[in-house]
């Protein structure tokens, strides 16, 4: 199955209006009605259509597969507890890459980090299908004389003896060649998971306070981010509202001066941004659309990206040394990864310039940020992997856990971190999201989450209501404090492949078994009982 190599069997390409077979022209191009050209190029899929807008490009190749085999998926953005190997399902949606275990073989194929399409597998027992969505948000993309270099396949194949963590792990070093990480492993605070929304400077520097107490000691030294709360325009009910990014709002008078306290206290301060939303007034067009919320920049308006990259100089310049931004996915499409399906959007229009695809839209946007942060590190929230690799340091690779609901941090993060592990240190460090240490939240399971994520290697963030805090319980915080910050082995989930939350962990010296279901837990809860 080495697709890098292997010519599809069938191409056909979708414009606006309507879809064309392309016939091949030699042994690596591709003809469809109209001027359309599909090519290969050094091992680059290419596509020129001077005159027709094209919205996707399908690749098929026949393949008999064991009718046994599994099949792990990754996801558009961040994983929805829906990670896991399976059977043969034809309408199923594999973005980017996919693994397949036949016996006790395991190969994988995929596309190169940082394609100029967005990317989709389906895979039957007799053939493999990539969809290269190329549109300009919702419509086919005008490329006029321009060459769009849509993605680079690769394929892997596992060496005997490997183990399909081992496998996974080597396929995604050859779809990723330039990750950038941060110097040294990152952990702390996150307010989100118990505040919501609600909080001031002084919440924080008390915040602040504990987290240096817990890392009391540790040449590492840890983060305290400031989740969203801090926005100059927040609302009576407090929510993820965007900019303006000037200034803080009544409960964070002087966010400079907040940064240089928090760093007085030997804790590196961090801070969340939604960049692409804004309340305040800019010129028509630059908006992608307006919401309720604010109004959404369109990435490809020039003058909209500088002024991004003005926001987040500025936020830097206030001394933050970590930035988390969130929200960019949804704020281009309009759904979330678990939405989307194969449509992406509901979008019927394309963006300002219509030259430019969804996928290089988004990497515009991330190579803003990254390129006006200066020295902060760069966790991206609901970004898509594939795109954001080069851009940030850290990527938060599945969806919210909770500081109300220990089933939601089940399912949300005990999968991520086991079906995206093999991401972490290659794509990016690989941020499976935080402890929301509450009364809600019984603590016999986040002591375990709280263990698993210190020994994992990855990124550990710690969302910490002081009324829920114990001696014991600090005590164990200390304890995994002083662990996360030390460099690690990778912890590797061994019952992944039929477990979506593995209970069985190791990391070449030390096995570890977790049970994440309580006495208690009671799953089907109807919102109208009172329990």
């Amino acid at each position: 199955m080495n697709l890098d190599t292997t010519l599809p069997a069938y191409v056909m390409v979708q414009t606006d209006t309507d879809k064309r077979v392309a016939e091949p022209v030699d042994a690596a191009r591709w003809e469809a009605p109209g001027g359309i050209v599909v090519q290969r190029e050094d091992g680059v899929w290419t596509l020129r259509s001077p005159n027709a807008p094209v919205r996707r490009v399908l690749l098929r190749w026949k393949h008999d597969f064991a009718q046994d085999a599994l099949i792990l998926n990754d996801h558009y953005e961040r994983g929805y507890g829906d990670l896991e190997w399976r059977g043969f399902s034809a309408e199923r949606i594999l973005p980017w890459y996919f693994l397949i275990r036949e016996g006790e073989t395991v190969s994988g194929c995929g596309v190169q980090t940082n394609p100029q399409a967005i990317c989709i597998w389906q895979v039957t027992d007799t053939d493999i299908s990539l969809y290269l969505d190329v549109r300009s948000l919702g419509t086919g993309v005008r490329l006029g004389e321009k060459t769009l270099r849509m993605a680079r396949l690769v394929s892997h194949m596992g060496a005997a003896g490997e183990t399909p963590f081992e496998t996974a792990r080597a396929f995604c070093k050859k779809l990723c060649t330039n990750g950038i990480f941060p110097s040294q492993p990152v952990y702390g605070g996150n307010n989100w998971y118990y505040a919501y929304g609600r909080s001031s400077e002084a919440e924080i520097l008390a915040d602040t306070d504990r987290i240096a107490e817990w890392a009391e000691g540790l040449e590492n030294r840890p983060f305290m981010v400031i989740d969203a709360c801090w926005q100059s325009e927040i609302p009576a009910r407090p929510s993820c509202t965007g900019g303006p990014y000037r200034h803080g709002n009544a409960g964070f008078p002087d966010m400079a001066g907040l940064a240089e306290k928090i760093r007085k206290k030997g804790v590196h301060p961090g801070i969340w941004c939604r960049p692409l939303l804004t309340n305040e007034a800019v010129p028509e067009d630059w908006v992608l659309r307006r919401t309720e919320e604010g109004s959404i920049l369109d990435p490809t308006v020039p003058q909209a990206l500088a002024h991004i990259g003005a926001d987040i100089r500025r936020i830097a310049g206030w001394g933050y040394a970590l930035i988390k931004h969130d929200f960019s996915t949804f704020d281009v499409l309009g759904r979330w990864g678990f939405e989307m399906g194969a449509a992406l959007t509901a979008e019927t229009r394309s963006f300002h310039d219509p030259s430019v695809t969804t996928a290089q839209a988004l990497q515009m946007l991330y190579r803003t940020i990254h390129d006006n942060a200066g020295e902060a590190l760069i966790i991206g929230c609901n970004t898509m992997g594939h795109l954001i690799t080069g851009y940030a340091q850290m990527q938060r690779t599945g969806d919210d856990t909770s500081g109300m609901d220990w089933e939601r941090t089940r399912k949300m993060g005990v999968n991520t971190l086991s079906h995206r592990m093999a991401q972490h240190g290659v794509f990016f460090d690989a941020d499976a999201d935080c402890v929301g240490l509450t009364e809600r939240v019984p603590w016999e399971m986040n002591r375990q989450w709280l263990d698993v994520l210190s020994r994992s290697a990855t990124p550990l963030f710690i969302s910490a209501d002081p009324k829920a805090l114990t001696p014991a319980i600090e005590a164990e915080i200390r304890t995994a404090f002083a662990r996360a910050s030390l460099a690690q082995p990778v912890l590797r989930p061994v019952d992944w492949l039929h477990n979506t939350c593995p209970s069985v962990w190791e990391n070449g010296r030390e096995t570890f078994r977790y049970h994440w279901n309580y006495a208690n837990r009671f799953v089907f809860n109807d919102d109208d009982i009172k329990l």
